[in-house]
């Protein structure tokens, strides 16, 4: 789901706030209560905000990178041409301005003249053009060429001015220039796609408010403010990521204040909301996330390559049970890759496999499974049984999987679960197809494009693709919404896109959890908004006499 499926990389998440009961006023009140602290206050410089995290990042080239945490990281160091707003409209970044041609074929791009990257070096068109030239090639491992294979010619009109030529109008054309493809030519040109990804990408040049200082590998990632940034200097001295595999000891560290900011488990949610000292320490913010987790299967393992295993597999799963179990209830039942309040969302899915565990075995039955005297399933003499892989850190996926286990235990199914360190389970497992089932999750975006997960010539790595699902309806549908710009017609694709998800259930869609975030109450500017809490992490700043980490 390309560059918005991690982080959008024009927002880190869709926030669109769901508040139940008295929270929402409790909530607001305290915001009142910090803009009325605040009214007289002017931002101060100095601080440090230290941020705990389960996951480590892999690399920091936005177009290289396929996880979470490295576009968390890479995003406060590369600028895209363009970003979205708060208000969800997009706006330029380090375009001034631009132009799109009347037959929607054709974007000009006028960048701003005073932005350099952090060595002093002018930020130009030319730097577009390598970092175009570098994600369109063959042989760069990126799973988001597909946005700029679209684009017909590149132009560079002078140092500070290009135009891109498409081959067709495409929908997420304007979009797709956020922060993927500017790279410091004068750096980078001379070297290898090796020097790029073992040197460059440990240590990267950016041009965003702040720079990479230190990385210790599995324990912290230091980035400290940038200068050079053009739209101001940043009012925190330094960002601090700091890498706590283990949930419980993240939050024992923010407890102690060790970190500023964690995403909590529903349980450490809970925790805060009981406990009038941390609330005070803490403010929290819940919002439903653009984002669900899913059981992912292996098409290519036998067991899963009949879509009415994976129909049945759906009608065994009580969804409502694992969003309580797993979660706490602090999160929504998901029925497909969408949220439910998406504009291009289809209600008609919710009723496409309810809890139904009869009905699943009925259906595994007529596939040719038969029950054994020891209540297993059986076919052809071999027990339907198979691992399901989770990663280490995660407790309501861990959760999930064994309610899971639970619930296809009561139909005769044995299910093995596995926990793996996150990048063992990424590049042992997924990017290598060694797998027979998963739970893992997708952050989504603004836009309903699903071409890079679902379509087929997305299955071979580095291809985000990485079940082998092949549908040719779909992949019809997904092109098809990819250069269709008039809104209605495209919701017409995604309906019936999500209708043959639903029919052929490639992914069993779990849940769509909450985001829980608790950030220290030092921070001023924290605004949350539509596309996320970290956008504008820049204008945070602490008062003096609450500042912790002074600089000498």
């Amino acid at each position: 789901m390309r560059r918005r499926l991690f982080l959008g990389l024009a927002a880190f998440i869709f926030l669109v706030f769901l508040f139940f009961g008295n929270y929402h006023e409790r909530l607001f009140g305290q915001i009142r209560s910090f803009a009325k602290e605040i009214t007289n206050q002017s931002p101060s410089y100095g601080d440090a905000l230290v941020i705990g995290t389960i996951a480590d990042a892999s690399i920091l080239v936005p177009m290289l990178a396929t996880d979470v945490m490295s576009h968390r990281v890479a995003e406060l160091i590369f600028r895209g041409i363009v970003k979205y707003a708060p208000d969800l409209s997009i706006v330029g970044d380090l375009a001034e301005r631009y132009e799109i041609s009347k037959d929607q074929r054709m974007i000009t791009f006028y960048l701003k003249k005073n932005v350099k990257w952090e060595d002093g070096t002018p930020v130009t068109a030319w730097d577009v053009e390598f970092g175009f030239k570098l994600i369109t090639d063959p042989k760069t491992p990126s799973p988001y060429a597909s946005d700029f294979l679209e684009v017909e010619r590149f132009e560079v009109i002078d140092d500070y001015t290009f135009r891109v030529y498409y081959k067709r109008p495409f929908a997420s054309a304007l979009i797709s220039w956020g922060n993927l493809v500017v790279l410091p030519r004068h750096l980078l040109a001379n070297k290898d796609l090796s020097y790029i990804q073992r040197e460059f990408g440990k240590r990267p040049v950016g041009n965003g408010p702040f720079r990479f200082v230190e990385w210790k590998r599995g324990s912290s990632i230091k980035l400290g403010v940038n200068p050079l940034y053009s739209e101001g200097r940043a009012y925190l001295d330094q960002i601090l990521f700091r890498i706590i595999p283990d949930p419980t000891t993240l939050f024992l560290e923010l407890r102690s204040e060790g970190v500023d900011w964690i995403s909590l488990t529903p349980l450490q949610y809970l925790r805060i909301e009981r406990e009038k000292e941390l609330k005070e320490q803490f403010q929290v913010y819940k919002y439903l996330s653009f984002s669900y987790t899913y059981i992912g299967y292996n098409l290519k393992d036998p067991l899963f390559s009949d879509k009415r295993v994976r129909k049945a597999l759906c009608y065994a799963i009580d969804k409502r049970k694992v969003v309580q179990g797993a979660l706490l209830g602090q999160g929504l039942p998901a029925f497909g890759p969408y949220k439910p309040d998406a504009w291009f969302y289809n209600p008609e899915i919710e009723k496409s496999c309810p809890y139904d565990p009869k009905r699943a075995l009925s259906i595994l039955q007529e596939a040719g499974f038969v029950r054994g005297k020891d209540g297993w399933l059986y076919k052809n003499g071999k027990p339907f049984e198979f691992t399901l892989l989770t990663n280490h850190g995660n407790l309501p996926r861990l959760l999930a999987a064994q309610i899971v286990q639970q619930d296809l235990k009561k139909i005769g199914i044995k299910v093995h679960i596995r926990v793996v360190e996150w990048t063992t389970l990424i590049h042992q497992f997924i990017d290598k197809r060694r797998f027979q089932a998963v739970i893992l999750g997708w952050t989504t975006g603004l836009d309903p494009d699903l071409y890079d997960i679902f379509h087929s010539s997305k299955i071979d790595p580095p291809g985000l693709n990485f079940i082998s699902y092949k549908n040719e309806e779909l992949d019809r549908l997904l092109e098809e919404g990819r250069y269709t710009l008039d809104r209605e017609k495209r919701k017409k694709v995604y309906y019936r896109v999500q209708e043959i998800l639903a029919e052929d259930q490639p992914y069993t869609f779990l849940y769509i959890p909450f985001s829980l975030e608790a950030i220290h109450h030092r921070f001023r500017g924290v605004s949350p908004s539509a596309i996320g809490i970290a956008y504008n992490l820049e204008r945070w700043w602490v008062p003096k006499d609450k500042q912790k980490y002074l600089q000498p």
